[in-house]
């Protein structure tokens, strides 16, 4: 039980699972979406982490994992076969292309969607504030609004759209960032369930390659480009349970602290145990008032 109290409180700092309870999904568009498919949203991210802890396995199984933990109802969402009742139980993935890890769960693709439609930048600015630790600065005041289409235009696809948004040069610096990530993960429709065609019946185009050479289309491949990048997800994770334990922002004479234990943790294929630890014996835990 200990275990699944921190990850409560830790997912829902770190991953912001609270908003689970905010978010607003328009449900004439998604009908499927209620407070069953919310709260199994919820129970798998929490179950997920709290196994991955509990085993000591590598952090890393964050984001490359083949199993998650699902019911029938959450298995059915996700187009599983075979999981019966409203027990959760640990299930494995049958196809890792489409599901696999925290970027494939429902709760973090739900709260990083608007109620009718996906995000990319939504979610290109959550994988970069919370899995890659480089976030972007904030918009600029005044920022324009995304194009509709005009009337008696076809609606476009939300990348026609962050293209032309793009052509101003207040909005490219950040979006050139940004983009590509959300666009990896747009087969995820707002609930988290795998598409083809966006909301307005468009073949998706999961293409998230960024100018100068690195590439990446869907979610598996971003995934793998994540999971070739270790120490940086490493040093984001160390970064997000030390403010927890420190109860405050980690600053920058903390940062040698992080780089020793992302170093000693690397020796032990970033085990959870090895940043726990480290941030345990640490200085600035040690030093802290929450100790």
């Amino acid at each position: 039980r200990g275990i699944i109290t921190i990850v409560e409180d830790f997912a829902a700092q770190w991953l912001n699972l609270r908003r689970l309870d905010e978010v607003q999904v328009n449900t004439v568009v998604f009908p499927q979406y209620d407070l069953s498919l919310i709260e199994g949203f919820r129970q798998e991210t929490q179950l997920f982490i709290a196994d991955l802890i509990r085993s000591d396995s590598s952090i890393m199984d964050l984001l490359g994992a083949e199993h998650s933990y699902l019911n029938e109802r959450l298995a059915d969402h996700y187009g599983i076969e075979g999981v019966y009742g409203s027990r959760f139980r640990k299930t494995r993935l049958p196809d890792t292309s489409q599901r696999g890890g925290l970027l494939a769960q429902g709760a973090l693709l739900t709260v990083t969607s608007y109620p009718g439609r996906t995000s990319p930048v939504l979610r290109g600015k959550w994988l970069l504030d919370n899995m890659l630790g480089t976030p972007p600065p904030p918009p600029p005041p005044n920022v324009p609004i995304l194009p509709d289409a005009e009337a008696g235009e076809l609606p476009t696809s939300i990348r026609d759209r962050l293209a032309r948004h793009r052509e101003d040069p207040i909005c490219s610096s950040c979006h050139t960032v940004i983009d590509p990530l959300g666009f990896a993960l747009e087969n995820f429709d707002v609930i988290g369930g795998w598409r083809d065609y966006d909301e307005v019946g468009n073949l998706v185009d999961p293409d998230g390659s960024y100018p100068g050479g690195v590439e990446f289309s869907g979610f598996a491949d971003l995934r793998d480009w994540m999971l070739d990048r270790p120490d940086q997800f490493a040093h984001t994770l160390t970064e997000k349970l030390m403010t927890y334990a420190l109860g405050r922002r980690v600053e920058y004479y903390d940062q040698p602290v992080i780089r020793q234990i992302v170093r000693d943790a690397a020796m032990e294929d970033y085990s959870w145990s090895s940043l726990i630890v480290g941030i345990a014996s640490s200085p600035s835990f040690l030093m802290s008032k929450t100790r």
